[in-house]
């Protein structure tokens, strides 16, 4: 619509990946308009019969060859597409398969799959062996039967990244084998999602001992468990001691302890991101130890801390210490500490060590005095908080008075603009967004927002 050389451009680049964007797929009858138009003719006259809908533009030349140029296909964005021609689900499946076939005829090298839904055995169709033989990326979930991933495994041995949504309680073989027949696997993800929490057979031991054999390899490891029993955790204590290549580590939702010896063994010199909900303070501190001091991000979940843990105060301490001596290259940081003044001394040679800090997180608690504590922690700020910074969030029992905030404020102002997130209702008060908005209206501040919901302030930076 703007010129033949921009529309040469762009066309490769939209059908890279073309169910990637975020649009109503059902809706979209021109995809499904040039999905349909590569059909052969004896393929339109059958689907026809079956009194499928086939638009128009079957009758029309493309301007482009527009498959050609995907190298991606998502089984789910297909069959949202194909339910166009039909809502008779035997119809829907025979659309959906010949769309498999067409696509995996087409891709020339076929680089991401997402098979969510899948129902055809897309390893069987002419020439899918040769275009599967190049697959980066694979998405899946464990509800699919064992015999397609056999099936992958078969022909599919260099993928480098692999999603796994968790959707049954009991082990997927297929998936295991596949697992254990990549070369090249340098990222994995898996994410818990069934309602059940009755396990039939433990659904992550084999998978983990699989992974355990990729430590060459392994270079990103991300966990979502939703619900996982006490007696699991060894395998995945095992595993971890084994994966010395991690330059991420992401473990969601589950309390996670070490003995000893195996955290004498969890040694990462490549670690860059290393975030665990729940992990004592003590067993964090020995990794990030041991760690190669290429952390960028760390991102502990400090909510309720203060109920189970006995040493807080020792150990946050020691943990403050730790992340700058060890981890001069920080930009994401969350912090739990005392009010103490060997807590902020500490604070501050973290923030005058720390330079390229970017995102900040603080939590305290157990403050008798909230005022005085936060306006500590401004001066603080004012002398040394790095010139990188972006974004602090102040969670649980700091309070800033106006004076202390306006004075924070001012101190700002040549330097870039900074977002602050809390988690105290105290800033909604018609004083206090008087003050924000002068100084938002200023340039100083980028954004102030005031989250009640514990997970929405503590969760990611933004």
């Amino acid at each position: 619509m703007v010129n033949r050389l921009w529309c040469e451009t762009v066309i490769p680049i939209l059908w890279k990946n073309p169910w990637c964007y975020n649009i109503n797929y059902q809706n979209k009858k021109s995809l499904y308009s040039v999905i349909t138009s590569y059909l052969t003719d004896d393929i339109k006259e059958f689907l026809i019969r079956q009194e499928i809908l086939l638009p128009s533009i079957l009758h029309q030349s493309l301007l482009f060859d527009y498959l050609s140029f995907c190298r991606s296909v998502d089984i789910d964005k297909l069959n949202t597409i194909v339910s166009i021609g039909s809502s008779d689900l035997y119809k829907q499946f025979l659309l959906q398969q010949e769309g498999c076939k067409l696509l995996m005829r087409k891709c020339p090298e076929l680089k991401y799959l997402n098979i969510g839904s899948i129902k055809h055995q897309i390893f069987y169709f002419p020439e899918a062996k040769a275009h599967l033989e190049s697959l980066c990326e694979l998405k899946c979930d464990t509800s699919i039967d064992s015999s397609y991933f056999y099936g992958l495994a078969s022909i599919c041995n260099y993928i480098q990244r692999l999603i796994v949504i968790n959707k049954i309680m009991q082990v997927n073989h297929g998936l295991v084998k596949l697992i254990e027949n990549q070369r090249n696997l340098r990222y994995f993800e898996l994410k818990d999602d069934f309602d059940d929490e009755n396990f039939v057979i433990d659904p992550y031991e084999e998978i983990f001992l699989a992974l355990s054999k990729k430590a060459d390899v392994l270079y990103h490891l991300i966990i979502s468990f939703q619900f996982i029993e006490p007696y699991e955790h060894a395998i995945i204590q095992y595993s971890l001691t084994k994966l010395h290549e991690l330059k991420t580590l992401i473990i969601k939702d589950d309390y996670i302890y070490f003995t000893e010896n195996q955290l004498k063994m969890l040694i990462y010199n490549k670690l860059e991101i290393f975030n665990i909900d729940f992990i004592s303070l003590n067993d964090a501190s020995i990794i990030i130890e041991n760690s190669g001091g290429h952390l960028r991000e760390i991102s502990l979940r400090y909510i309720d801390y203060e109920f189970w843990y006995s040493s807080i105060d020792e150990d946050s301490l020691n943990f403050i210490r730790k992340v700058h001596e060890n981890c001069p290259m920080i930009e994401y940081l969350s912090l739990l500490f005392s009010s103490t003044t060997e807590h902020f001394s500490e604070f501050e040679k973290l923030l005058k060590t720390c330079q390229n800090l970017k995102s900040l997180l603080l939590s305290i608690s157990g403050v008798d005095d909230k005022e005085e504590t936060g306006e500590e922690l401004l001066k603080i700020l004012i002398r040394s908080a790095p010139t990188n910074l972006r974004e602090i969030r102040f969670f649980k029992d700091f309070q800033f008075s106006l004076d202390n905030l306006e004075e924070f404020f001012k101190n700002l102002v040549d330097r870039p603009a900074l977002s602050i997130l809390t988690s105290d209702p105290l800033y909604t008060k018609e004083n206090y967004v008087k003050l924000i908005d002068k100084y938002k209206n200023n340039g100083v501040i980028k954004d102030f927002k005031c989250s009640y919901f514990v997970r929405n302030i503590y969760y990611q930076h933004i």
